[in-house]
């Protein structure tokens, strides 16, 4: 097993005690909940007439259901304003900080908590959602867990876990032009699979891991669950510092930053470390990413050819078929020219202020295609007033795309964000398979900001760099 990494100084100054069972009983440092999985757990406690433990460290936020275009109440979905109305109530009877659409903070769960720096360095960090991995580009433990699990964390403020080993994945070179951490994350796990993560937590490293900005670490770090990781994180640095300096937490309490450095210096892996495995991959041979299947792992660069199903693996080759003629993309082509309808920008995983400044530079001054309906979903409502105060809005609606209002939108589709029948949609977010964005007929290509960008402009899956 691993020894001397972040994970294993992390976890152990988190845990209680083991169970029976074997599972280790952690504390959990930050607990963040949203409107879809948190019901059904305050519920729970409540039947057992128990309170919320630790009320201060529980902060909610409504992201999945939330309408982008008219968020007036009540919402015109009633689902969605029940969903709404059980977590007002829920945060207020328990006195759990909520941010609502009225508090300038409301946003995806996985946006709010980094802007805020409620995320910080050397934590146990869970939510009622797979993608709280993106919280350990800060160098936390950050799982996505059940309702039963948020009971637990509700009423006791711990919660049961495995220990994973760990994987450190070292990555290495320069990155090229207009290539980012959104063609790294779709790399690996192309090379390692959908499930080449399962029982391990990921260790992203290495010099090109180190230049990116923090925004790009979430990226990797959002994904990894799509690899089957647990988790994954990188260790705190400069990099990671700067950013916690300039969020509300720290900018209130400059000492409270002095005073918790130390331990977050303590907490990097060390430099002997032991792995349970290693990985290494070359960013001077990455370029712009698309995937033509149905799955993450089923990707490409933008120059090479779809896979024919009969070269892969002999356990890859029947989803291979499955996916290809979900998509209608045949052995031997290339995706790029594969003409779209919809061009979503936003997500946990692409809609911070750098990913719409990045997608920004392609449509300024261009007209999205006549076919294309596009639209930018901010991350977060401070995400969308940065963004406005730069004109970023401006350009965006004088190019063709729709500007929405801050959630998670078509990334799941939960809201009337959806794709209509065999729609195929370029897509900035983190997940491709069929029904995802709302359609069981509707095709979905996973892309950096930029690349969907470019394919609004072309009205087709275009290599950014031409532009």
């Amino acid at each position: 097993m691993s020894e001397g990494t972040l994970y294993d100084k992390v976890w152990d100054g988190h845990k209680v005690r083991e169970l029976p069972n074997g599972q280790d009983q952690l504390f959990v440092g930050l607990h963040l909940i949203h409107e879809v999985t948190s019901p059904q757990a305050f519920g729970m406690i409540r039947e057992k007439r128990m309170e919320v433990a630790y009320p201060e460290l529980t902060h909610a936020t409504v992201d999945h259901i939330i309408p982008t275009k008219d968020q007036s109440r009540p919402f015109k979905d009633d689902q969605a304003e029940r969903m709404m109305a059980e977590l007002e109530s829920n945060t207020l009877e328990a006195n759990i900080k909520f941010a609502g659409p009225d508090s300038g903070d409301q946003g995806i769960v996985h946006v709010v908590g980094p802007e805020r720096g409620l995320t910080q360095p050397g934590m146990t960090i869970v939510c009622g959602d797979s993608h709280t991995s993106t919280h350990g580009a800060f160098g936390s433990l950050a799982f996505g867990i059940g309702t039963t699990q948020i009971r637990d964390v509700l009423a006791t403020q711990t919660m049961a876990l495995g220990r994973q080993k760990v994987r450190k994945i070292e990555v290495k070179g320069e990155l090229g032009e207009y290539v980012t951490a959104k063609d790294i994350i779709l790399t690996i796990i192309r090379h390692l699979g959908t499930d080449g993560g399962v029982g391990h937590v990921y260790e992203y490293g290495g010099p090109a891991v180190s230049k990116l900005s923090m925004e790009g670490r979430m990226s990797i770090c959002n994904m990894s669950i799509e690899g089957g990781a647990r988790a994954g994180y990188i260790n705190p640095d400069e990099t990671t510092y700067e950013w916690l300096k300039n969020t509300d937490t720290f900018e209130k309490d400059p000492d409270k930053f002095e005073e918790l450095l130390p331990y977050w210096e303590s907490i990097k892996s060390e430099e002997d470390a032991k792995y349970d495995d290693v990985f290494e991959i070359d960013c001077n041979k990455i370029e712009p990413m698309v995937t033509w299947g149905t799955t993450p792992g089923q990707g490409i660069g933008i120059s090479e050819k779809i896979p024919d199903p009969k070269s892969l693996e002999e356990s890859k080759r029947e989803s291979a078929t499955r996916a290809q003629n979900h998509m209608r993309v045949t052995p031997g082509d290339k995706m790029e020219g594969y003409k779209i309808d919809v061009a979503f920008i936003g997500s946990c995983t692409n809609s911070r202020l750098s990913d719409l400044r990045e997608a920004c530079k392609i449509v300024e001054g261009k007209t999205v295609a006549s076919n294309v309906r596009a639209l930018v979903v901010p991350g977060s409502q401070r995400v969308k007033l940065a963004a406005e105060e730069e004109g970023l809005d401006k350009i965006f609606v004088e190019s063709g795309f729709d500007w929405r209002l801050a959630g998670c939108s078509m990334c799941l589709a939960m809201n009337e964000d959806q794709l209509i029948e065999d729609e195929a949609c370029a897509s900035s977010s983190n997940r491709n398979f069929i029904g995802r964005q709302g359609s069981k007929d509707g095709r979905t290509i996973l892309m950096s900001p930029a690349m969907v960008a470019a394919a609004a402009i072309k009205g087709e899956v275009t290599d950014v760099r031409r532009i």
